[in-house]
């Protein structure tokens, strides 16, 4: 119980030691940060003034955007914080609700890619039913069915978790509250959490993974079927790069969670945390929305619009 604890604090141990690269790391995360913000926002703003854009994609890459800014923002900015005053503290109830928020909303973006997958799917393979199978109403429901079912498979561990008693040691080697190094601090046996825990993230994480193999997979083999070589190649290159993004959030993702905790925390487990929470954050508005040009060309329109009413 809460009454046991005796640690009021955490020490984050950050991303590296030295004062150096941590400059470096601060550089980067503030560019990194800022793009993701300039991104995110862009496509939130465009997709919801611009008539043409109002079709069941954009509405899932909306919902993706702003997932993407509150996920981020449950840690770059604390991190940030902590690089720029070298205070690597945080308390036991704000560990407790970054740890909570970053591991809802990361459920959440599991989900999304699945059901985005699973749009790209209808509208590729059943494109005359497309309209019909995503009308408003299903988008509407698949949406808050991804919100809702991250909050179920995450509330009951997370409320185990902050009952624990934390008796010190209180160092985390982390830039974030884990939930494998929070189990790790506590001075009682988690062997049913962990286990839990374990569980859920194997219904989250390569769950999500076959809709979202299985929906590109028929888009592949559906794509070898279109006559024009040009409508092949256009196919293949925008496929090509939603892969790469969804190859490299997914397998750091799994080599990070399902496997057994390391005792202590290793750099490696800090460097993929930052590879599935930074860098693909950083690169999904880019591939996912404003390489696309229907945005692109709403965007022109919007600035064109914006330098001539000035």
């Amino acid at each position: 119980s809460m009454n046991h604890t005796t640690a009021v604090e955490f020490v984050l141990l950050g991303l590296t030691n030295s004062r150096h690269l941590e400059i470096l790391v601060f550089m980067f995360l503030v560019i990194a940060y800022f793009l993701i913000l300039l991104g995110n926002v862009t496509v939130i703003s465009i997709t919801l003034v611009n008539h043409f854009l109002q079709t069941p994609m954009y509405y899932f890459l909306r919902n993706f955007a702003f997932l993407e800014i509150t996920f981020t923002s449950t840690f770059i900015p604390s991190t940030l914080y902590s690089l720029l005053t070298e205070r690597k503290m945080i308390s036991l109830p704000g560990c407790f609700l970054q740890m909570l928020l970053f591991f809802y909303l990361g459920t959440c973006t599991f989900f999304h890619v699945a059901t985005m997958s699973f749009d790209r799917y209808v509208a590729i393979c059943h494109p005359l039913h497309y309209t019909t199978i995503m009308n408003n109403r299903f988008c509407l429901h698949l949406v808050l069915a991804c919100w809702a079912v991250s909050f179920l498979l995450m509330f009951p561990p997370t409320i185990m978790i902050v009952q624990l008693p934390f008796c010190g040691p209180n160092v985390m080697n982390h830039f974030y509250c884990d939930t494998s190094m929070l189990l790790q601090l506590s001075c009682t046996d988690t062997g049913f959490i962990e286990g839990l825990m374990l569980i859920i993230l194997i219904i989250i994480i390569p769950g999500t993974l076959i809709v979202t193999a299985v929906s590109y997979g028929c888009i592949g083999i559906t794509i070898l079927h279109i006559p024009s070589s040009t409508g092949r190649k256009k196919a293949f290159s925008t496929c090509s790069a939603h892969l790469m993004v969804v190859m490299i959030f997914y397998s750091t993702s799994i080599y990070r969670y399902i496997r057994p905790a390391q005792r202590g925390g290793q750099h490696s487990d800090k460097v993929l945390s930052f590879f599935f929470s930074v860098v693909t954050q950083m690169l999904n508005p880019y591939i996912y929305s404003l390489r696309n040009n229907q945005v692109k060309q709403a965007l022109k329109e919007s600035m064109l619009k914006a330098f001539s009413s000035s």
